[in-house]
């Protein structure tokens, strides 16, 4: 049967929905990222501060205390994936050793690491912390930094942890009327971890506000913060190029 194409009624065109331009323009269709410099250079550099750094772990092997602090710093600056290895047998270690400390920011620290890596902690660990009523004592009351460890600590309870459902809500409260009076960078990190707790947080927008803080820390490492800082460009370089390829 021949169809007579005299006759045959063709679709009606459809017509495109009417999509806002972007509000990019043009501007990563011809985007040319200004180069950071000799990319085998930069990548040789990077090399030597990720061996600098990986030396740190074996000079902190004896302090759980600067291994903890050590890899809070890497997760802070959100650079250790490349010392993965190096964090995994840390924890390790700390896991098993006994953590003889009266610092209500070490203990919080040493939990908060452990559970985000899947180790049992038991809350029980902040009972020295308590009174016999089960409240917390006076003596950690006007210590903000140890106080925001626990707060950002708490938020990883499992149901039914009503001791940490409790030391969320005491830490909250004492970090927010204690907020106006302290110095910087704390002030900064108290204010940001109450809007979205540390857990919560996005790592490379962390990374970003934690390194303009971190070369203003008694304890900053040049090698750490410059590593950081090659690494957060780097992948910027990258993501910029990607959108470039995309808008063409």
């Amino acid at each position: 049967m021949r169809i007579d194409m005299a006759s045959s009624n063709p679709p009606a065109a459809k017509m495109a929905p009417p999509f806002e331009p972007t509000i990019w323009g043009d501007f990563f269709i011809n985007y040319t990222p200004e180069p950071l410099q000799s990319e085998e250079r930069l990548r040789e550099r990077v090399d030597q501060l990720k061996k600098v750094t990986s030396e740190l772990f074996e000079f902190c092997s004896d302090s759980v205390v600067g291994t903890m602090k050590l890899v809070d710093t890497l997760e802070h600056l959100s650079i250790d994936h490349h010392f993965e290895g190096h964090i995994a047998t840390a924890l390790s270690n700390i896991h098993g050793a006994e953590l003889d400390s009266s610092s209500l920011h070490d203990v919080a620290l040493r939990f908060r690491l452990l559970r985000q890596h899947g180790l049992w902690v038991s809350p029980d660990e902040f009972d020295k912390f308590k009174e016999a009523d089960g409240t917390f004592n006076d003596e950690i009351m006007s210590d903000p930094r140890g106080l925001l460890s626990l707060y950002n600590a708490s938020y990883l309870l499992i149901p039914g942890e009503v001791e940490l459902e409790s030391a969320m809500l005491f830490s909250r409260h004492r970090l927010q009327t204690m907020v106006n009076g302290l110095a910087s960078p704390l002030a900064e990190q108290v204010r940001r971890f109450l809007q979205i707790p540390l857990p919560r947080t996005l790592k490379r927008y962390e990374a970003l506000q934690y390194i303009a803080e971190y070369k203003m820390e008694q304890e900053c490492n040049p090698s750490i913060l410059e590593l950081a800082k090659w690494d957060y460009n780097l992948l910027q370089l990258a993501h910029q190029t990607e959108l470039k390829a995309f808008s063409r």
